[in-house]
């Protein structure tokens, strides 16, 4: 399993990172890309780099995309280009997960209709599906995560997607979860 992770300027550190070291950990081959940048500094300072420039990106050959949520998520949901990949996702029926206020893209880009989803719970509106309020929620291949304090809910919840519930139990077990 290979997933791509787009993070922008003001990403949240801890859902990031978090979701990413969980899914790393339980065998999934994680790429995280910025938008037309190599390097992307966090809410709380924290800057990944050597990152991948999404300009250079070949979606086909990910089984899905993970958004964190933090104060990039006005970058996101206004970039054309994030919205024609994670619309690759969701048309070709692969992962698409977000967390805090990434799920809130979503929901303004219409994916959240008719689906069971969670957001930073300020931040939900009638996206059109069901809110609800629990620290991760899947609805067939779409994943969504409440907010940082949820990320190994949410880690968990997309590995299982990924690779079993086997498999994401046998990873919780290792971690003393």
């Amino acid at each position: 399993m290979k997933l791509l992770t787009i993070i922008e300027q003001g990403y949240e550190e801890l859902e990031c990172i978090g979701a990413c070291a969980l899914l790393l950990r339980g065998g999934v081959e994680v790429d995280i890309y910025t938008v037309d940048n190599t390097e992307a500094t966090g809410r709380f300072g924290l800057t990944l780099a050597h990152l991948n420039d999404l300009k250079n990106v070949d979606i086909k050959q990910y089984d899905g995309v993970l958004i964190p949520g933090g104060p990039h998520y006005k970058k996101i949901e206004v970039n054309e280009r994030v919205k024609e990949i994670v619309d690759y996702f969701w048309t070709n029926d692969k992962v698409v997960a977000a967390i805090c206020a990434a799920p809130t893209v979503l929901g303004k880009w219409g994916y959240l209709k008719g689906k069971n989803y969670t957001c930073f719970t300020s931040m939900n509106a009638d996206f059109g599906g069901t809110y609800i309020d629990e620290y991760a929620v899947v609805d067939g291949k779409l994943v969504t995560g409440r907010s940082a304090a949820a990320t190994i809910d949410f880690g968990f919840a997309l590995l299982e997607v990924l690779c079993g519930k086997e498999h994401s139990e046998k990873i919780k077990k290792e971690i003393y979860y």
